[in-house]
């Protein structure tokens, strides 16, 4: 068996499924026509297929068919995120979404790659002394759509506990083509949202005296908080507090009544976690004090860390070494500070979640626009190692004896 050879020979059908996901991109947890397709793309492989109730999710469950996996076999569990974002799209590509939104994440490629992964399993499965479930998961952006489907049992969708869980996520920067990495412990941020309405007196722009002016004293909340983040955590730990949203007023001569800002915050400790919601208010109610406003603080947390077991991350390193290459696996040496709703998957069963470079031919990953960027492009041609890493992952894992089956 060589899942290289074997994944390159889906290569074409990986492109276009890619490609036509990616021409019609959908937002947050219903997805139908992504969901469609892949139910095409796996349509005839020997899968158990559940759809979601809460969701759009397609979970399929494998059944290794090698001898050895005994009256309990394990079970290994891979993840494909299928939304993408309200992004109007201007990378130029030939199929580029003209829906207004756009997979400027990758989550194209994600759903392409476990699609291929399951045909090739399939057609493996004597290989396997145990189960795979394939996760294609909806309403990663923002939504949560782990935390929907974990309550919808995808982690028992075999009929036995995940034993061990790996997800993959592609760069269209950072990183060249091909390339991956992921460390173990913290890999990933977690994700906290932060809205503030800030309450003051509005009144004629020619006598602000008169009035209580909430954008000033909203941007003043807005670069002390900055100024809190770099003086009240260690920079060994740090914490990112971006602010994405301001709005207020209607006209240049009228002093609104109220203003508000939306930052995003990330951090990679619990403590730090359960500090900053506390240092985020102190802050905010003594700027409004002075200005004789009143701030009104709104904290959420969304997704918590990103966490590899530390013995998965070695495994799955391991794994992509053998199979691509060792010059293809590089340690990420410190965490990122973007977030996942895998983290919610690591937090119930052991594995790692990894990143994979997609920057296109021709560009330099350290100027190439950035995930999320409505300039963002990937590289296809990764599609079919990437389908050969998920593959391995699952096959060394589930083999009946020891080696990697690559």
């Amino acid at each position: 068996m060589d899942l290289r050879d074997d994944a390159r020979s889906l290569q074409p059908d990986l492109v276009h499924l890619r490609r036509e996901l990616h021409r019609d991109p959908e937002v947050g947890l219903a997805l139908p026509r992504t969901r469609d397709r892949v139910l095409a793309a796996v349509q005839g492989l020997p899968l158990e297929i559940t759809e979601g109730t809460t969701t759009t999710s397609v979970t399929a469950v494998l059944r290794g068919t090698a001898p050895g996996a005994g009256a309990d076999p394990p079970v290994v569990l891979l993840r494909g995120d299928m939304d993408g974002l309200p992004v109007a799209e201007g990378s130029g590509e030939d199929f580029a979404a003209r829906t207004g939104t756009m997979h400027a994440c990758g989550h194209d490629l994600h759903t392409a790659a476990l699609a291929g992964a399951a045909r090739l399993l399939s057609a493996h499965r004597d290989h396997l002394a145990g189960d795979v479930v394939f996760m294609f998961q909806p309403g990663e952006e923002g939504f949560d759509g782990a935390g929907h489907m974990l309550a919808e049992g995808v982690l028992t969708a075999a009929g036995r506990r995940v034993d061990h869980a790996y997800g993959l996520h592609v760069f269209a920067n950072r990183m060249p083509a091909g390339l991956v990495t992921t460390r173990p412990g913290v890999f990933l941020s977690a994700s906290h949202a932060l809205d503030v309405v800030v309450h003051g007196a509005g009144g004629h722009g020619s006598n602000p005296h008169t009035a209580r002016d909430p954008i000033a004293a909203a941007a003043e909340m807005i670069t002390a908080l900055q100024t809190m983040v770099t003086r009240r955590f260690d920079m060994f730990d740090p914490v990112v507090l971006t602010v994405g949203v301001v709005a207020a007023g209607t006209r240049r001569n009228v002093i609104p009544g109220t203003a508000r800002f939306e930052a995003t915050v990330r951090s990679f400790s619990d403590a730090h976690a359960a500090t900053l919601p506390v240092l985020v208010r102190e802050v905010c109610d003594g700027v409004a004090a002075a200005h004789g406003v009143r701030a009104e603080v709104v904290w959420t947390d969304e997704y918590p860390r990103t966490v590899n077991d530390a013995d998965e991350a070695g495994f799955a390193a391991g794994v992509c070494a053998e199979l691509l290459g060792e010059d293809r696996f590089r340690l990420a040496p410190n965490p990122v500070s973007g977030s996942e709703d895998f983290s919610r998957v690591l937090a119930a069963v052991p594995g790692a979640f990894l990143g994979m470079g997609a920057c296109p031919p021709g560009a330099d990953p350290d100027t190439a626009p950035m995930n999320h960027s409505p300039l963002a492009r990937f590289d296809d041609g990764v599609l079919a190692d990437a389908t050969a890493l998920y593959a391995a992952l699952a096959t060394t894992r589930l083999a009946p004896a020891a080696g990697v089956a690559a």
